[in-house]
Formats: C-alpha cells, structure tokens, sequence
C-alpha cells in the first residue's frame, strides 16, 4: 500500500480537527439552548413567609420553603415533573444528629409556598429595559403553574402545598432562614434517552 504524502496526511489531519472543532461547538451551544429552555426555580430556606395581594394576606406559612417559580416558553410536563421531584428533594436542613444537607420538606414535614414569577426569564435590553419575551404566555403559563401546583400535592400532603395569586401584584414577605437560596433548573432527559428508557 501506498503511503500518501506528507501534505496530504496534513490536510487530512487538519481537516479531521476541524470537524471535531465544529462538533464541540455545536454540541457547546446545543447545552447553551437546553439550559436556557429550562424551567426555573428560586427556593429559599424560610423561618415564615406570607403573600398579600390588594391589602389581603392570601397564604402564609411557617417553617419550611419559597420557590418562585419561572416558566420557559418551551417548557413541557416533562419540566414540571422534573421540578416538582427536585423541589420535594432539596435537602436543606441538618437531621436529627446535627448532620448539615440531609432533610427536606417531606422528612420535617414542613409547608411550601409557591409563587409564580414570570420575570425569572426577565432579560436586559440594550436600553437596560427588562424583556421578558422568552417567558410563558399568560394562558399556558396559568395552566402550567396549577398543573405543577397538583404534581406537589400529588407527590406531598396536599396542606402542606400553598401558592399566592397568579398573574396578581404580590407583595411576599419572609424571612430567609440562614439565608439559605437555591437555584433549580429543569435538565429533562434528551428526548433519544427518553425512548430508550421507555423500552426497558
């Protein structure tokens, strides 16, 4: 067999790295664009928090968690699902035997206060303007938000589940306990990995 020359093995080299350049690129922005899509939860640790609207509390809890929740345009069932799993797991209290990390609002048996806040997928424009374009429309985002609310009852003692009032001006009182603040993003299977599991 003939060896090809140097120049063509180059070109060759070259052109394989290039490929593979492209590749990372395109794999790069693909994770960019699955985590810019994901929905998105702020929870904070809380010693009591409640929720007024037009001079009326409407919710109020003790101990336990806030997540402002933040729906994507693009989100699915598949979002939610993942959140709601998340949220219920989040350990952010010591146990019994002072061990830090270790139990969360189902093992204290604590309350959860959602509340909708579209202005998460908030952006700044050029004029330093907040654009709020890649958040959920009113309608779906209404739906979305009171199908998640039953996912945490479904998966939760439904009275431990409270909310605000959506699409409302609320003013949300609490006091952040640490402060304890963390940030939940959706990460849903890709949708190959999905069908695969479903076959198993």
């Amino acid at each position: 067999m003939t060896t090809p020359p140097t120049s063509t093995r180059t070109s060759l080299c070259l052109s394989l790295c290039l490929r593979q350049s492209v590749v990372a690129v395109l794999l790069f922005v693909l994770a960019a664009i699955q985590s810019a899509n994901a929905m998105r939860l702020v929870i904070q640790r809380v010693k009591a928090a409640s929720v007024t609207v037009s001079g009326e509390k409407v919710s109020s809890i003790g101990p336990g968690l806030v997540a402002l929740v933040g729906l994507h345009e693009h989100d699915s069932n598949e979002d939610l699902q993942y959140c709601c799993r998340k949220l219920l797991a989040a350990k952010l209290w010591p146990n019994d035997n002072g061990g830090q990390w270790r139990h969360g609002v189902k093992q204290r048996n604590l309350d959860l206060l959602c509340v909708s806040q579209f202005t998460l997928y908030g952006k700044l424009s050029k004029k330093n303007q907040p654009d709020y374009k890649y958040a959920m429309k009113n309608e779906p985002a209404r739906k979305a938000y009171h199908h998640f609310l039953q996912l945490l009852r479904e998966s939760y003692d439904e009275s431990k589940i409270h909310d605000g009032a959506f699409g409302e001006m609320m003013d949300v009182d609490l006091t952040n306990d640490g402060p304890v603040t963390i940030v939940i993003e959706s990460d849903p299977k890709p949708p190959e990995e999905s069908a695969k599991s479903s076959t198993d």
